[in-house]
């Protein structure tokens, strides 16, 4: 088994589906021998889990568990989040994501291939892992949202394309 960037970190991984939380916790324990994964059912169980630890990285579903909410204080922590959903797959989630500053948006039918997005996110800096998503997911959001998904918030996509595509931004610069 090929060494992964995953090894010796702690994940937390929140959803409130049992089935979901064990996939994840066999992908990413099938890639990684010494990485801890931390799970969470419910909203409360998760912010004491993350008011308790430090996280490498954190997996949050966005729905039944407030995903957001989690979300944000997720990034107060300095933790790299990844949403994780099916009944929030829209690009309005995408957007307000991305506005929340995860690193990652992963439909739950690609729970299969969790572990290479997991590493790009630890790899990557904010712009480039987002770029190498929609890169990897384009196709994808296309055949879910219709071609024309990005034009109702076509102004929001255009700047945030320009970003991923022009470099790291300072620190302070705005999505």
């Amino acid at each position: 088994m090929a060494e992964s960037i995953l090894d010796g970190k702690r994940i937390l991984v929140v959803d409130d589906e049992p089935d979901v939380l064990a996939v994840l916790e066999e992908e990413i324990k099938g890639a990684c021998k010494d990485c801890i994964v931390d799970k969470a059912m419910t909203y409360e169980e998760a912010v004491e889990k993350m008011v308790s630890w430090t996280y490498d990285l954190v997996i949050l579903d966005i729905m039944g568990v407030r995903g957001f909410d989690l979300l944000t204080l997720a990034v107060s922590r300095n933790f790299p989040v990844v949403m994780l959903t099916a009944h929030a797959l829209t690009p309005e989630a995408l957007k307000r994501s991305i506005e929340l500053k995860a690193r990652a948006y992963l439909p739950k039918e690609k729970l299969g291939e969790v572990v290479p997005f997991l590493e790009n996110v630890l790899k990557y800096e904010y712009l480039p892992g987002w770029k190498l998503l929609f890169e990897k997911l384009k196709g994808f959001f296309a055949g879910r949202w219709g071609e024309d998904w990005q034009k109702p918030d076509e102004k929001f996509w255009k700047e945030f394309e320009e970003k991923t595509t022009s470099g790291t931004p300072k620190n302070d610069q705005k999505i």
